[in-house]
């Protein structure tokens, strides 16, 4: 069974640092586009970076220039990494894969179980 394991959550102080990490596991055939979003409470979820199978990158207005997104395509894995955090990025933070498992097959959506990254003083 495919599945996304996701790290790297945690609390930081206004202006540190974080990285997040999202493996995909199991057995697939593909992996097209990679990415995450956040969901801060009584809030809607929404995209924060992606990353396709070329490398072309699209971010929020919000974490340009302070987040970067990237892919490690022989560890089928994203990560994004987080400076100069501020207390609004408080937020739980999905993965999101598109991938198919076989070469016949139809592309799929797969969402990790989310990683609470918390930013306070």
């Amino acid at each position: 069974q495919v599945q996304l394991v996701e790290s790297g959550g945690g609390l930081v102080q206004p202006g540190g640092s974080l990285r997040l990490s999202c493996a995909v596991s199991g057995s697939i055939f593909s992996i097209n586009g990679m990415g995450w979003y956040r969901q801060a409470p009584g809030k809607e979820r929404e995209l924060v970076a992606r990353i396709n199978s070329g490398g072309s990158t699209d971010y929020a207005d919000s974490v340009k220039g302070v987040f970067t997104i990237s892919r490690a395509n022989a560890k089928n894995t994203v990560y994004l990494e987080m400076n100069s955090l501020k207390p609004e990025d408080t937020a739980v933070y999905y993965c999101n894969v598109v991938l198919k498992v076989s070469a016949s097959g139809k592309y799929s959506e797969l969402w990790g179980q989310g990683t609470l990254v918390t930013v306070s003083s």
